[in-house]
């Protein structure tokens, strides 16, 4: 079982863009659903998460106030909400589930392929 990223593009530093996270096979409900991006000779990090329990949402400080996390379990969908994007948002953007967004990285399963958000002029 896999989940599926999409959404990535091009866009101007300043613009939004808004990735889905969905999966099939597996109901998303129960899971918490984790973002996380990987730009080049970078470590792969997370940028939000949002907990299967109760929806609480987390943020990094360097995307806090700018990308928001939410689910839409009738469309056993993930989206994150990017604004305000500046040049080092630029990665591939993954999604992943866990028990709970207090696991580690390596705890995550289900990682798909990816998607690639460009923040160019």
């Amino acid at each position: 079982v896999q989940l599926q990223a999409s959404g990535g593009g091009l866009v101007q530093p300043g613009g939004s863009l808004r990735l889905s996270c969905t999966a099939s096979g597996f109901n998303l409900d129960y899971y918490a659903i984790g973002w996380f991006r990987q730009a080049p000779g970078k470590e792969r990090e997370g940028v939000s998460c949002i907990s299967g329990s109760d929806d609480t949402t987390y943020y990094p400080t360097e995307v806090a106030g700018r990308f928001t996390i939410s689910r839409d379990n009738a469309k056993n969908t993930v989206y994150l909400q990017m604004n305000s994007l500046k040049p080092e948002d630029t990665a591939v953007y993954y999604c992943a589930s866990a028990s709970g967004c207090e696991a580690a990285m390596k705890d995550f399963a289900s990682w798909g392929q990816g998607t690639q958000v460009t923040v160019s002029s």
